[in-house]
């Protein structure tokens, strides 16, 4: 029997990189609000989705305004930002009141994921109890210290994207860990709490929206 799905959408960017008074989420992308483009994508792959969107408090005005503004009605249950993306997620899980399931946890200026990705993360999460999105490098890197600089593999390297999708019986318990500044995303926290990663293969389009450049990028890949 097929486990219940779940997509937790974090939406707490302030913008700051972006040099913009609007929260990236809110921006439009191609006349579109970037979170709106990213949870459609999450209903189109599947209506029986359950959708919990995470967005700090005094957003709540500018997300209703979009949502009349644009036409957006599909159902999500909203779950309070934290002070952290770890706090956020958390407050996300426990929405989730089944015992049993998939969550797919995955951020809200990500709007280029294909429901391929999607899909994919969910199957192979069932699997594996876990299926992390990841690209590999295209290119050269070092690392660096304050004196020197040292030439590494880039083939034993992965650039790590959301989806970020596991087992509720894995990350739900995960998340009760205590939150360190070394815990950057949600395969890091499960990892601490002892369990095993699995990587999939993402794709390089599923950009994270963090500058000014990225939406001349994203504008680029959808108008082709």
């Amino acid at each position: 029997m097929k486990k219940n799905e779940y997509a937790i959408i974090v939406a707490g960017g302030k913008g700051t990189r972006m040099k913009s008074t609007v929260p990236k989420q809110f921006m439009l992308l191609n006349g579109l609000p970037v979170l709106i483009r990213t949870l459609n994508t999450f209903f189109s792959y599947s209506k029986d989705l359950n959708v919990i969107l995470v967005l700090p408090d005094n957003d709540l005005i500018t997300w209703q305004n979009q949502c009349e503004q644009y036409g957006f009605d599909k159902p999500v249950i909203l779950a309070p930002g934290g002070d952290t993306r770890f706090q956020s997620v958390k407050n996300g899980l426990d929405k989730i009141k089944d015992p049993e399931g998939i969550v797919a946890i995955h951020d809200g200026v990500r709007p280029l994921v294909s429901q391929d990705i999607i899909g994919a993360s969910f199957h192979l999460a069932a699997v594996h109890g876990s299926a992390v999105a990841a690209v590999r490098l295209k290119e050269s890197i070092r690392k660096t210290d304050q004196h020197k600089t040292k030439a590494v593999d880039r083939s034993e390297y992965r650039l790590i994207q959301t989806p970020q999708t596991f087992d509720l019986k894995i990350i739900k318990p995960a998340y009760q860990i205590k939150e360190e500044p070394s815990l950057t995303d949600d395969a890091s926290v499960v990892e601490k709490s002892g369990h095993e990663i699995s990587l999939f293969e993402g794709s390089y389009n599923n950009l994270k929206i963090t500058t000014p450049e990225d939406i001349v990028i994203a504008e680029a890949l959808l108008k082709s």
